[in-house]
C-alpha cells in the first residue's frame, strides 16, 4: 500500500515540552515536512521542571548536542540523586542515588546480602554506603563515570539541574536551525473536520489560520486541543496524591554547589531545593486542604538558604493523566497529557518518553488507530508506574504529627503498589512492573530509606560464608571512599569544564 506521509506538523505551545518535541522532529524531518510551533507571548511557563533523571542524557545525545555548550547555556549543574529529609519520620535523612549498591553476587542483588549482614553483625553501616552516587553527593564531589571500563567506582549515573527556560531557548535555536518555524500568537479557536472530528487548523487572535496534518498539544494544564477540542477525559489521582498546590521562588546561589536535589518533608507537603550555577531553585508542593497558602509561603521562605530573588509564584494542579494522550490526529505531550508532582523529577522524563514513543509509532495521514492504541498503552503504563513510585513516598510514612501525614498513612493505594510494598516487606524482592521506569535500585533506596524492613532475604544468600562476605563488603566500601576522596569538588569540576556566564 502506498504511504501517505505527514506533510505538516503543528506544535501548539512552546516552553520545555514544545521545544523538546520540535527539536528531534526537526532533526529527522525538517527537510521533508513543515514543522510549525505556535506560542503565545502572554502565557508563561510553569518553571518547576529544573531537575532531571539520567535519561535526559540519551535525549541530548540523540540530538548530538555539545555537552559543555549545553551546560553553559542552561546554567546547569550535575545531579547524582535526591536527598530526602524528614520523610518517613522527622529527623530521617536518606539518599536516592542514581546507581546500584554494588555488583550482583552469584546473580543475587547486593541488598539481599546486606540484609543478611545487618542481622549478623552489629553496627552494620547503612546500605547507601555502597552507593557510589550517594557517597559522592555526601562529599559534594563529581567527575564523569568511566563508561568504557565499568567497575565498582563507576557504578553511578547522573542527570542535571538546569534553567528550564534557558533549555527551551537552547532547543528552540536547535530546532529552527533545522527547519522548524516559530509563530507567535494566541490561539482563539480550533477547527475540526465535520465528519471525523480530526483537528484541521487552529485560528489565531490576529485572524491567521494554521492548518496541519498532525497536531502536538503542548499547551499546558488546559490541554487546548486534547481536552478543549477532543474531550479526552482525565483520570484524577488526588485520592492517592493529595497535594494540589505549589509555590516557586529562586534564591541566590550559596556554597558549596551541591550535586543533588533536596526534598524536605513539611507539615502538609514538601520543599524542593535545586542548585544551578547562577541561582538556586526552590519550591513548596502542598495540599491547600491541610494548610493555608500563607503558611505554605512562609515555610518556603523560611527554608531558603540564600536571599530570595523574586516573589513566590503560585500554581494549582490536579494530579493525574488524560485518559488518552493520543486522540485522532492530536498527541498531548507535557502538562497537557498529565501531571505527577515533581518529587522525583519525572516531568521532563515523561516528555522524553512521549516524543520518543511518538517517533517510534509515527503515523502517516491515514492515522491508523493501532498506533494511537500502542502509544496510549505505553504512556499510560509510564504514568501509572511513576504515580505508584511517588505515592509510595507518602504512604510509607510513620509521621503522625499533622493531619496531612495521618491521611497519607491511612489512604488507599493502587493494588499494583500494594503488591510491590508487600513483596519487599515479606521477601526483600522488588516487582518491576515497567522496566523503562524506576528500576530495582531506586525502589530499594526508597523502601529501605522509608524504614521498610524485609522479613526475609533471598535464601541462597545463606550459602555464602558470612565472614568472607563481610570482608567483601568492607573492601567495596573502602574502594568507594578512596575513589571519592580523589575526585574534584562539584563546583570545581564545573568551573574547570563548563563554567556558565555569571548573571
Amino acid at each position: 500500500m502506498q504511504q501517505n506521509p505527514i506533510r505538516k506538523i503543528v506544535i501548539v505551545g512552546g516552553g520545555t515540552a514544545g521545544w523538546m518535541a520540535a527539536a528531534p522532529l526537526a532533526q529527522r524531518m525538517g527537510q521533508r515536512c513543515e514543522i510549525v510551533l505556535v506560542e503565545s507571548p502572554d502565557i508563561g511557563t510553569i518553571g518547576v521542571g529544573e531537575a532531571t533523571l539520567p535519561t535526559i542524557r540519551f535525549y541530548n545525545a540523540a540530538l548530538q548536542l555539545d555537552h559543555a555548550d549545553f551546560i553553559k547555556k542552561t546554567q546547569a549543574s550535575f545531579k547524582l540523586g535526591i536527598e530526602f529529609k524528614d520523610w518517613g519520620h522527622v529527623g530521617n535523612r536518606f539518599f536516592h542515588g542514581f546507581g546500584d549498591f554494588g555488583p550482583p553476587l552469584n546473580g543475587i542483588q547486593p541488598h539481599h546480602y546486606w540484609l543478611r549482614l545487618a542481622r549478623t553483625f552489629d553496627h552494620m553501616p547503612a546500605l547507601e554506603n555502597w552507593s557510589m552516587a550517594s557517597i559522592m553527593a555526601r562529599e559534594n564531589k563529581f567527575t564523569m563515570p568511566n563508561d568504557a571500563q565499568p567497575g565498582v567506582t563507576d557504578a553511578y549515573s547522573f542527570g542535571y539541574h538546569f534553567d528550564a527556560g534557558l533549555y527551551a531557548a537552547f532547543l528552540r535555536d536547535y530546532a529552527m536551525a533545522r527547519g522548524a518555524r516559530r509563530v507567535e500568537g494566541t490561539i482563539t479557536s480550533v477547527d475540526q473536520h465535520p465528519e471525523t472530528g480530526f483537528v484541521t487548523a487552529v485560528r489565531l487572535a490576529d485572524g491567521r489560520t494554521l492548518d496541519g496534518d498532525l497536531f502536538i498539544d503542548c499547551s499546558g494544564f488546559r490541554g487546548l486541543l486534547i481536552e478543549g477540542a477532543l474531550k479526552a477525559g482525565y483520570d484524577d489521582w488526588s485520592e492517592h496524591l493529595p497535594c494540589n498546590s505549589a509555590l516557586a521562588v529562586p534564591c541566590a546561589r550559596v556554597e558549596p554547589l551541591t550535586p543533588y536535589t533536596r526534598s524536605t518533608a513539611k507539615g502538609a507537603g514538601w520543599l524542593w531545593r535545586i542548585p544551578l550555577q547562577h541561582r538556586t531553585g526552590n519550591g513548596h508542593v502542598y495540599s491547600n486542604a491541610f494548610t493555608t497558602d500563607e503558611k505554605a509561603r512562609q515555610d518556603l521562605l523560611d527554608g531558603l538558604d540564600g536571599a530570595a530573588l523574586d516573589e513566590p509564584r503560585q500554581l494549582r494542579f490536579v494530579t493525574g493523566k488524560r485518559k488518552k494522550s493520543w486522540v485522532k490526529n492530536v498527541v498531548a505531550i507535557g502538562l497537557s497529557a498529565g501531571f505527577v508532582e515533581p518529587l522525583e523529577s519525572t516531568s521532563i522524563s515523561l516528555i522524553e518518553t512521549a516524543i520518543g514513543t511518538l517517533i517510534e509509532q509515527f503515523p502517516d495521514r491515514d492515522f491508523r488507530p493501532e498506533l494511537a492504541d500502542e502509544f496510549n498503552r505505553i504512556i499510560g503504563s509510564r504514568y501509572e508506574s511513576i504515580r505508584d513510585f511517588i505515592v509510595m513516598h507518602y504512604k510509607l510514612t510513620k509521621r503522625d504529627d499533622t493531619e496531612f501525614w495521618r491521611y497519607c498513612a491511612n489512604m488507599t493505594i493502587p493494588a499494583s503498589l500494594a503488591h510491590q510494598i508487600e513483596l519487599f516487606r515479606e521477601t526483600g524482592r522488588v516487582a518491576i512492573l515497567d522496566r523503562d521506569s524506576f528500576l530495582l535500585p531506586s525502589f530499594v533506596a526508597m523502601l529501605v530509606g522509608l524504614g521498610v524492613e524485609p522479613k526475609r532475604y533471598d535464601p541462597f544468600v545463606d550459602d555464602v560464608d558470612m565472614r568472607q562476605l563481610h570482608g567483601h563488603f568492607a573492601g567495596l566500601r573502602d574502594l568507594i571512599v578512596q575513589a571519592v576522596a580523589k575526585m574534584p569538588g562539584h563546583g570545581a569540576y564545573l568551573e574547570k569544564n563548563a563554567r556558565a556566564a555569571r548573571v
